[in-house]
């Protein structure tokens, strides 16, 4: 057995591998329009284990893109072996390592069921950050949406609402873990020009003029099946405890039920009780727990 950088030659290998044991892992950045467009290149330093026959029993690959690196930090798409011999799991995480010498750490996502990949990345000295919980909401009525007076929510307009989705997001998610590292203007223009996009399914919340909060819907699947992933929901610190928050959730809901969509979807940090609690209200259950482990590199 090796442990070798990915050539071109091998992408496909490595796209089979990942579409094999992704309902194993975290799926973040396996779904299949991401892999789709996979490069080799400094964002994406991936290694492979190949055994005596030349097949793929192993794979290990960073996300560094330009969000994660203004965060000091790397997350991976993919860790995870066949053979599940540490010393694979070893030999992997050494190599991918050269590559994040200028960050502070590195993280992945694990679901809680799998206890075998949590042991593995223990014996590697990684510690918990964080617990995420996945929760899913099926066709239900969606209740009325109540707005005070001299609110208005308006669709994202391009051109024109950049700068106030990125006031929003940022300040809200400011202490938000996992979340802190602010986003830019072209981090909200991708948002446009992803595979996943929805028209109409960007929404920014106006008190009078001023922006206090937006909301996305966006085509995801979910168990073979399609449904819209609802997030980021975002409110104003000085704004929250009002209701808005649910206001936008609802208003997310009813454009989902619009778009024909049976279920929806979304993710919710351990940690933010008011917003699971919100969430459980207003009809969602919970179906995945993931355990977030970071390893510092400094």
């Amino acid at each position: 057995m090796r442990v070798e950088g990915l050539e071109k030659g091998r992408i496909l290998d490595f796209v089979a591998y990942c579409k094999k044991h992704r309902n194993q892992i975290d799926d973040s950045y396996l779904y299949d329009f991401e892999l789709l467009k996979f490069e080799i290149g400094d964002e994406n330093p991936t290694y492979l284990a190949i055994n005596q026959q030349e097949e793929i029993v192993g794979a290990v690959s960073l996300v560094i893109d330009d969000y994660h690196k203004r965060g000091r930090r790397a997350r991976f798409r993919i860790f995870h072996t066949e053979t599940e011999d540490p010393q694979v799991y070893q030999l992997l995480f050494k190599e991918v390592l050269k590559h994040a010498t200028n960050l502070d750490k590195v993280f992945l996502f694990i679901p809680v069921v799998n206890k075998k990949l949590i042991k593995m990345i223990e014996d590697l000295k990684f510690s918990v950050e964080r617990y995420a919980f996945l929760l899913v909401r099926e066709d239900l009525e969606v209740p009325e949406i109540h707005l005070p007076e001299g609110y208005e929510l308006k669709s994202f307009r391009p051109g024109q609402d950049e700068e106030n989705w990125l006031t929003v997001r940022n300040a809200a998610f400011s202490t938000l873990k996992g979340s802190e590292t602010p986003i830019t203007i072209e981090g909200v223009k991708k948002l446009l020009t992803d595979d996943d996009y929805l028209e109409g399914g960007m929404m920014v919340l106006f008190d009078h003029e001023k922006p206090v909060g937006v909301i996305r819907g966006a085509n995801d699947e979910y168990n073979d099946a399609p449904i819209m992933n609802i997030g980021p929901v975002a409110i104003l610190p000085d704004y929250q405890g009002r209701g808005l928050g649910q206001s936008l959730l609802r208003a997310s809901l009813r454009f989902a039920k619009e778009k024909g969509y049976k279920r929806t979807i979304l993710s919710v940090n351990g940690e933010n009780e008011r917003a699971q609690a919100l969430y459980i209200k207003e009809g969602f259950k919970q179906v995945e727990a993931v355990v977030c482990y970071q390893y510092f590199l400094k």
